[in-house]
């Protein structure tokens, strides 16, 4: 049985991936920020302890993991977006955006590292974006944000791979959670048409790749897309 936190925990890919490593029979506690209604649903639905945290907060992710004993495994999930042109994100927009996807990774891989150091092992995942790798129009702060976690993965798997630390991404495509609701019906039918699997994702599919690298002891450093072929490098 593993230890797992996952941030973002109680709606779509996070709460999926909430679902799919409590029924692997590990023990889960997931961060969340504003929703408490979805946040006791999900903990009531799979046994998990969800705790209310901003993790762009140094002082709430540090009482948070206050809380652990031991972890395992960390899941960097929770994100925000921004849709609109470069020219019309404002400065607080910006900043917000890089505050969550950014330096609340930073924030919870620093307060994790400890935990992992007492065992000399962990493993650390990532949530980037398809867009990360190659950008969206309309999207720069979010893209330049995932850009910016998937440099940050490359440089820790290096960076603590000799302390028994694995760290890795996943790049997730077009997938069906609240994220893209505001994304009008005729653009999410053109994406569906350029993915080679024609299909959108599910946050189903995405926490089974978070599966596969809570396991796989000789991957690190990785970006592992879950796009159904949308983007090929």
């Amino acid at each position: 049985m593993a230890h797992v936190l996952i941030t973002g925990g109680s709606r779509g890919i996070g709460a999926a991936a909430v679902r799919a490593f409590a029924r692997r029979g590990d023990q889960v506690v997931f961060l969340y920020e504003q929703d408490h209604a979805a946040a006791r649903a999900v903990a009531g639905e799979t046994g998990a302890r969800a705790i209310c945290a901003d993790v762009s907060d140094p002082a709430a992710v540090a009482e948070a993991f206050s809380t652990l004993g031991r972890l395992d495994v960390l899941v960097n999930n929770a994100g925000i977006c921004h849709y609109g042109l470069m020219s019309q994100t404002s400065p607080a927009v910006w900043d917000r955006i890089f505050a969550v996807n950014v330096r609340g990774m930073y924030l919870c891989i620093n307060a994790a590292t400890p935990l992992f150091l007492q065992n000399h092992q962990g493993c650390i995942i990532n949530v980037a974006s398809m867009w990360g790798q190659v950008g969206a129009s309309c999207e720069a702060a979010y893209s330049a944000s995932k850009g910016a976690v998937l440099a940050l993965t490359k440089a820790l798997a290096q960076e603590l791979g000799p302390s028994g630390i694995r760290v890795n991404a996943i790049a997730p495509g077009v997938i069906l959670t609240d994220m893209v609701q505001g994304v009008a019906a005729e653009t999410m039918e053109a994406l569906r048409q350029e993915t080679p699997l024609t299909r959108h994702g599910t946050p189903e599919d995405v926490a089974q790749a978070m599966l596969y690298l809570a396991q796989a002891e000789f991957v690190t450093g990785q970006v592992l897309p879950v796009n159904g072929g949308f983007v090929i490098t």
